[in-house]
């Protein structure tokens, strides 16, 4: 088998389906929006666009991001690239990774949507296995900045 048929705990997404009661467009909007992506993931800059780079305001370092590809309402996919503070850079590896949202219509008229987070190094992840032990999405809104991989991850869509 390939390394893509059988991949190893290390090369393993992290991959995450919810139910929402709200449209497409309205996730959408969650997703893609500076200001509501804010209200519960990090200050950005986004742009939903391929080829369009962005940063999140990262806890400790910004995360350089570019949209790989952008079909509103259907699917949105960037890279995610975390490099250690300066004063960790010697001792923690760079991050680089894939988040993928895909969101479908259901028969209700709300979204399900899928949160595929590719491309973990080792090292990191143990601690993002235990951050995906669940997951639960409100479009109600939050102030506490998480990862893009976290289990209760809160959208504010307008």
């Amino acid at each position: 088998m390939t390394k893509a048929e059988n991949p190893t705990a290390a090369e393993a997404p992290l991959s995450f389906e919810c139910e929402l009661a709200d449209p497409p467009e309205k996730v959408w909007r969650a997703l893609t929006e500076p200001e509501l992506l804010a209200a519960w993931m990090m200050p950005n800059d986004i742009k939903a666009e391929a080829g369009s780079r962005f940063t999140f305001a990262g806890p400790d370092a910004p995360i350089e991001c570019e949209v790989l590809e952008a079909e509103p309402g259907r699917l949105l996919r960037y890279s995610w690239r975390e490099r250690p503070a300066d004063k960790d850079a010697d001792q923690l590896p760079a991050f680089d990774s894939i988040v993928t949202f895909t969101l479908a219509r259901t028969a209700s008229g709300g979204t399900h949507l899928r949160i595929v987070h590719d491309g973990f190094v080792p090292l990191a992840e143990p601690v993002l296995a235990i951050a995906g032990a669940g997951c639960g999405l409100s479009l109600h809104a939050r102030k506490n900045p998480i990862a893009a991989n976290a289990p209760c991850m809160m959208l504010r869509a307008a």
